[in-house]
């Protein structure tokens, strides 16, 4: 609005800034010819920051409507004067002037034609804005109070600042206070190591990597074999698995058997006598052998001596000849050579004699009492092995009942909160909330627990609109401490796609008056379609900004003992109903 001091104003701020004020004139003279054209304009950082947010900003003294833009509604961020004396914000005058013919840009408010000569910034009016005091964005939560050019710096350090997570491929948003825990231990995008083998690895690829490729983790034999082993030595294991399949040790003495390892243990163990047997009847075999060798040898060796006699006596007989026998000498040597490796046979054959002969006798004791032993320890072995195979067995059905368990607990926790909510869910626009312990919650609030109580959803249709109810019992913002604040919110629903938007129903929200003389008290407002708290909400986020009364009923009107009564038995009763009037529905 003008006023005397606005325009003295004006006027000493138009010698003192003449040269930032000429830079902004040009600058909307030619925002004023070329409409299209985008320009950042000389907006400092903090405005520029804080445009996004000018509407949702609560400041702690109610904001004078000189500091109001006319055109936005919200607070003037870097002020812009018209000769009119009005104050508009320097964006909002920037889209003015491009939606506007140049030749007629006006005054929202007095319709005053509006020439981009004479518009300069009111840099004393800039003063006592960026100095106003205003509540942090994030309150209730946090309970920071600065000044409006100092807002953007607290936001950056705010710990209850909405902040995503900045490990790759994870999309949560949360306050900036948990942020580190949700790195450091609950983010599944997390690096973390392995818990067997120490692998850095994303922390939902560990269960996958457990599973299937962790080398330390240990799993069940591919056999069928009982034992759990580490993954990298399956092929060690493998060489005493007693699952595996192979030939009875005694195959090299005549035994067919074969089958697992564990198996052919218990049937070598069973079989001591026939094995026995076999090993007896080889060694026969072998003593058969021998016999016939030393009978060939015998035979030999009196095959040599009869030569040996017959050589000397050609040897007596041939001396006369021996000029003539050299050519008969290689003969001799052949025979002699042969002869002496037919020796060497034979006197191996003979240790191999005495080897055996001597290695039979102590080796019958010895088995005997081995298979005494092992018959009594595969007794104890195979008690053991049934009684551990039924623990394992209860084992396994204790972990299946227990999972069983848990699961039905979670299902029926989540059925029972489902049920809870359609019990209440109403679907005609309008909603009665019961709050019951209403002093008691009403203390709480002041001691600063659980500022805000929120109502179940409901809905304008079946396919409409989802909304709820918000109320701070103590007060919020300037109701704070002497007023009942009541709220109403757009909440994100299944059918958003197909609503129009922005919302724009006429919301009534009631105190009802439980004497039965129904003198409720009611406030109503139509929506904003600028705000965004009646835009189509984000799928991602809980809801919009709650939109209400901060002062709607003074609690000492509240908790009077009189007519109307509306707190009675400790239970306050609030309504709200959403005009249908014009809402098609789906």
């Amino acid at each position: 609005m003008a006023t005397g001091d606005t325009n003295v104003r004006r006027s000493r701020e138009s010698s003192l800034q003449s040269d930032e004020s000429m830079r902004t004139l040009e600058e909307l003279r030619l925002l004023s010819e070329e409409p299209r054209m985008k320009s950042t304009g000389p907006m400092v950082s903090w405005e520029s920051e804080l445009t996004s947010i000018q509407h949702s900003l609560k400041f702690v003294l109610k904001l004078k409507e000189e500091f109001i833009c006319p055109i936005c509604r919200g607070v003037v961020l870097n002020p812009q004067q018209n000769s009119c004396g009005h104050i508009y914000c320097f964006h909002c005058l920037q889209e003015l002037l491009e939606s506007s013919s140049p030749s007629s840009p006006v005054c929202p408010v007095d319709r005053a034609v509006i020439t981009p000569a004479e518009v300069f910034q009111d840099n004393c009016c800039k003063r006592e804005i960026s100095s106003l005091e205003v509540y942090c964005t994030n309150s209730p939560a946090c309970t920071s109070v600065l000044t409006l050019n100092h807002l953007q710096e607290h936001l950056r350090s705010c710990p209850y600042e909405q902040l995503q997570c900045t490990n790759p491929g994870c999309r949560t948003v949360l306050q900036r206070r948990c942020l580190q825990e949700h790195l450091a231990n609950t983010c599944p995008h997390r690096s973390e190591p392995c818990p067997h083998c120490r692998q850095l690895l994303q922390f939902s690829l560990i269960q996958d990597h457990m599973q299937s490729l962790c080398p330390e983790v240990e799993v069940d034999c591919p056999n069928g074999c009982s034992q759990r082993i580490p993954r990298h030595k399956l092929t060690e294991h493998r060489d005493s698995c007693p699952e595996v399949h192979t030939d009875c040790s005694y195959k090299k003495f005549g035994c067919s058997v074969q089958g697992t390892r564990g198996n052919v243990r218990l049937h070598e163990d069973a079989a001591v006598n026939h094995h026995m047997l076999l090993v007896l009847r080889s060694n026969a075999h072998l003593e058969q052998q021998v016999e016939v060798f030393q009978e060939e040898a015998l035979l030999r060796q009196r095959e040599v001596h009869s030569n040996s006699l017959l050589i000397a006596g050609l040897q007596n007989g041939i001396r006369p000849l021996l000029q003539q026998s050299n050519s008969h000498e290689h003969s001799i040597s052949t025979a002699q050579r042969t002869l002496s490796r037919q020796e060497d046979v034979l006197s191996s054959i003979q240790l191999e004699i005495q080897q055996v002969s001597r290695g039979l006798g102590p080796s019958l004791k010895e088995l005997e009492q081995l298979r005494k032993s092992l018959d009594a320890v595969m007794e104890e072995v195979s008690a053991a092995e049934a009684l551990r195979e039924h623990l394992g067995s209860l084992e396994e059905k204790l972990k299946r009942h227990s999972g069983l368990f848990d699961l039905h607990a979670t299902q029926f926790s989540l059925n029972k909160e489902h049920l809870q909510e359609l019990e209440v869910m109403s679907y005609d626009g309008k909603l009665i909330w019961k709050i019951e312990d209403f002093r008691k919650r009403r203390e709480d609030e002041v001691r600063g627990q659980a500022p805000c109580l929120s109502s179940v959803p409901f809905h304008t249709g079946r396919c409409g609109y989802k909304m709820a109810m918000k109320t701070y019992l103590n007060g919020d913002g300037e109701g704070r401490g002497t007023h009942l604040s009541l709220y109403v919110v757009l909440m994100p629903g299944d059918f958003d796609a197909l609503l129009p938007w922005p919302f724009r129903q006429t919301v009534s929200l009631s105190i009802l008056d439980q004497s039965g003389a129904g003198n409720h008290r009611s406030l109503s407002f139509r929506p904003d379609p600028t705000t965004k708290g009646f835009q189509q909400p984000a799928a991602e986020s809980v809801s919009n900004v709650a939109v209400g009364f901060p002062c709607f009923i003074p609690l000492n009107m509240l908790e009077a003992s009189q007519n109307p009564v509306y707190v009675k038995d400790d239970t306050l009763f609030v309504k709200v109903k959403v005009d249908m009037a014009g809402l098609d529905q789906l």
